[in-house]
């Protein structure tokens, strides 16, 4: 399978480069510091996709904050969504507190909602949403994220915590299947 998964990122686009990711992350930092720098906010990461976004963006929030996860997936592993399973978290206490969510990709938009439906029922002042990347595609109302680094087309995406069965999480750069 890893071979399968490296021949599909040498006939993928790249979309984005790794400069440009970043110089994406430092204007979605600026954005976070200006909504909730004075909050003292949990960064909430859902896990594994979000793990390579959160590492970057982290060391770009000057303010203080605290860090904790869920694992919540509708993939498992498999290249389209199915029923939500949850794994674990939120560990930390929400109650009063502004929460920031970080997903990879906002698709069609049921995990992280799901995500942020639990953390408000568990006492959370405030949740919102940051994704690295938003699909292009029509999402029922109320599923949108309230920060997104960049856009990408209706296509399957990997690299930058992204995967491709499993694999391709590493990669330096945001990539579409052909």
């Amino acid at each position: 399978m890893a071979r399968q998964a490296w021949a599909a990122l040498e006939t993928a686009h790249c979309l984005y480069t790794e400069e440009q990711v970043a110089a994406a992350l430092d204007v979605m930092a600026a954005q976070l510091k200006a909504v909730v720098g004075d909050a003292n906010p949990l960064i909430t990461v859902v896990l594994n996709g979000a793990v390579v976004f959160a590492g970057q963006l982290l060391p770009r929030l000057t303010f203080p904050l605290e860090v904790d996860y869920v694992h919540a997936t509708r993939y498992a592993g498999a290249m389209t969504g199915g029923a939500l399973s949850w794994v674990a978290g939120p560990s930390q206490s929400v109650q009063g507190r502004t929460v920031v969510l970080l997903d990879d990709i906002l698709d069609e938009g049921h995990t992280l909602a799901a995500a942020a439906g639990k953390l408000k029922e568990n006492g959370a002042a405030r949740v919102l949403k940051a994704v690295l990347v938003t699909k292009d595609r029509r999402r029922e109302p109320g599923l949108e994220a309230d920060f997104s680094a960049l856009d990408v087309p209706d296509r399957y995406i990997f690299g930058w915590g992204m995967d491709y069965d499993g694999f391709l999480r590493n990669a330096k750069g945001i990539y579409a299947l052909p």
